[in-house]
């Protein structure tokens, strides 16, 4: 006799079973639909854009030749610029390349009857008289067809003519056809392995779950959630996908939410953008005692994978409030920076003063006012330039500590006269830029110091455009090519001491701000470092 209890699991199992099927199906049906559609939009949009760019590149290239610039100029087409024309027409595809003047006369025309005609379509009025290049689409004596069009350049930048490189449209479509025909196949393919997946998915549905009943699974997540909260540390947990699975109430808390979904099935890198836990996803390597900051305040994190028979199926991470010692020391560390600054100032007053007391004391006053006049002029000049040109009392200060400590060092510090700062957005942390800045010219110094010229550095900052660009360049030995791409490593020093943690620092903090830096060879002779810092930043 057959246990009742036994067949009902046995009842529930086949229907559930069936469900997963229809369901599987209906999902991978809907989804292949949905993306074969938009695939062979896009297909046809991206089809039509490349083409149109190649159009848009050839007229370019065409444009800067040299021969082309000297015969579009001439009152009558003599054949040049067609048979020109022609040759790249068979080597590029193109269905014509017409080339005309300042008044739109054709030079060129794959029918040569049009020549000296003017060119039809009525789009040619941002490259004539914008100096613009651009795509467009417009019906010419060929018919409808995509057209890159581009300026043609005198010497002084004039526009003397313009180069008209254009695909039928009805050509253009057949390519798009025929590639859009191939996706339905595969359409038709991945429906049918669609299928076939669920009725595979569905017989391993029991095994995946461990042969665990409902009412089993149901339990061992009520304890899985009540172990997470009682934990007073913040739990995310991500799928393979990178996207949060669970996170506790104190994690919820540190990001300023209210409830848990709002996070749950978000990318981990909009919940926890500084974490970086995908990188354990493709890494599989645990990280301890990490840095980062959760809505202002500085967290300790920890990331270890998950791992499913040896395979990454996801990753936790744990973090917790930094300790107050470390903010104290943090403090402590800027308080000694300053007080270094301070340091090279009075130092470099006190040697003045001596020098000032000598020349008083064996009677050469007048030496000594010329001293006194030389150096306040020096100071006042360079505070009247920083109240103007860097009106931002933190960036003046620091770089009034730097031009302390390179008149100690008998470091000549240039600063371009020509130098602007009035533009920076007040969303952008003082404090990274002065640890770029500030990094970048200690090395400078210090390169200057160890060079066989005489000690300068140069520094030249500007606002003008969409980005702050800043310049240091140094009469050092340079950098050599072998190691351009070093330096910038963490703990990577050709100096024998226990250096190498600046310019790793700068690229840091640019990687907050989304800048970039190059390297180059200063007029000084030794190496310029050139930072670029965008105004506004992508979030």
């Amino acid at each position: 006799m057959i246990d009742p209890k036994v067949d009902a699991r046995r009842r529930f199992s086949t229907n559930l079973q069936t469900r997963m099927i229809l369901l599987v199906c209906l999902l991978a049906l809907t989804l292949t639909l949905v993306a074969g559609g938009m695939y062979t939009v896009m297909i046809g949009e991206v089809l039509k854009k490349q083409i149109g760019q190649r159009a848009l590149q050839v007229s370019k290239t065409l444009a800067q030749i040299p021969l082309v610039r000297e015969q579009i100029i001439k009152p009558h087409p003599d054949g040049t610029l067609q048979n020109l024309a022609e040759k790249v027409r068979h080597e590029t595809g193109a269905e014509f390349i017409v080339i005309g003047n300042r008044d739109s006369i054709r030079f060129s025309h794959p029918k040569p009857d049009r020549i000296s005609k003017r060119m039809v379509g009525g789009d040619n009025a941002p490259a004539l008289e914008q100096g613009k290049s651009y795509i467009s689409q417009a019906v010419g004596t060929l018919g409808p067809s995509i057209r890159g069009k581009a300026p043609i350049f005198s010497d002084d930048g004039t526009v003397i003519g313009i180069v008209s490189v254009g695909y039928l449209v009805d050509d253009v479509q057949h390519i798009v056809h025929t590639h859009q025909a191939r996706v339905g196949f595969l359409v038709a393919t991945l429906l049918l392995l669609g299928i076939i997946g669920a009725v595979s998915i569905s017989n391993r549905f029991k095994r995946a779950i461990f042969g665990l009943e409902p009412e089993q699974i149901a339990r061992l997540f009520i304890e899985r959630a009540s172990i997470i909260e009682s934990i007073r540390e913040g739990i995310v947990a991500i799928d393979r996908d990178a996207r949060v699975t669970v996170i506790n109430r104190v994690a919820i808390e540190s990001l300023g939410k209210e409830d848990e979904n709002e996070l749950l099935g978000l990318p981990i890198g909009q919940v926890l953008p500084g974490a970086k836990l995908s990188r354990v996803l493709s890494g599989g390597k645990q990280r301890f005692d990490q840095e980062f900051e959760v809505s202002g305040t500085m967290m300790i994190l920890n990331t270890v994978p998950m791992l499913e028979q040896g395979n990454i199926v996801g990753a936790v991470a744990s973090f917790r409030r930094k300790d107050e010692l470390d903010i104290v020391a943090k403090q402590l560390s800027q308080v000694k920076e300053y007080s270094e600054m301070l340091r090279a100032q009075t130092h470099e007053y006190s040697n003045k003063l001596h020098t000032i007391a000598g020349l008083i004391q064996t009677g050469y006053e007048k030496e000594a006012l010329d001293l006194i006049g030389k150096e306040t002029a020096g100071y006042q000049g360079l505070f009247a330039f920083l109240a103007k040109a860097v009106p931002f009392p933190v960036l003046a200060a620091f770089i009034i500590g730097k031009y302390n400590h390179a008149q100690e060092l008998r470091i000549a510090l240039h600063i371009d006269p020509e130098s602007q700062l009035t533009d920076v957005p007040s969303d952008l942390g003082r404090e990274k830029l002065v640890t770029i800045l500030g990094n970048l010219i200690d090395n400078a110094f210090d390169a200057a110091l160890h060079g066989e010229n005489k000690p300068q550095v140069k520094i030249s900052m500007t606002d003008s455009g969409n980005d702050l660009v800043f310049e240091i360049g140094d009469s050092g030995p340079g950098i050599p090519l072998q190691l351009a791409e070093k330096i910038f490593d963490r703990g990577f020093t050709t100096k024998q001491e226990d250096r190498g943690h600046g310019l790793h620092l700068v690229m840091n903090a640019l990687n907050d701000l989304h800048g970039q830096i190059t390297l180059g060879d200063s007029e000084l002779g030794g190496a310029l470092f050139t930072v670029f810092i965008p105004k506004r930043r992508k979030l």
